[in-house]
């Protein structure tokens, strides 16, 4: 058996692989700024567009998870539909607030963001 004092090799294993994907990928300065890019490119796309609102004020803003609706509530279930058609996947908002709720942690890419962004771009002129 294992003692009660015995760390979970597991999990410091796990934790080990993602400080070595960290450094990799420049450090902790790198993902700072590659998280910041992310989440100023996608909260510029939402503020910019008409079609699209984020409930959030600005200086509450999640840099990790981006919630936001479209013009139309009746377009949600649409949206999350074509989005996961097109490969975008978990974007159906959180089941008290609604809407959408995209979550841009260190491991999702930029390209993934523009996808994203790229997508709601398409829909909105679609839909709108």
């Amino acid at each position: 058996g294992s003692m009660s004092n015995t760390p979970p090799a597991y999990g410091w294993y796990m934790a080990g692989l993602v400080f070595k994907w960290l450094k990799e990928q420049g450090g902790l300065t790198a993902i700072e700024a590659m998280n910041r890019r992310k989440y100023e490119k996608l909260y510029g796309f939402i503020d910019a567009n008409d079609f699209y609102a984020n409930p959030v004020e600005l200086q509450s803003r999640s840099s990790m998870n981006v919630p936001f609706t479209v013009g139309d509530s009746s377009l949600d279930k649409v949206f999350l539909q074509q989005s996961e058609q097109a490969g975008l996947l978990n974007l159906k908002g959180h089941r008290s607030v609604g809407g959408m709720r995209a979550s841009i942690y260190n491991a999702v890419s930029e390209a993934a963001v523009d996808a994203l962004i790229s997508f709601m771009d398409d829909f909105a002129k679609t839909n709108g």
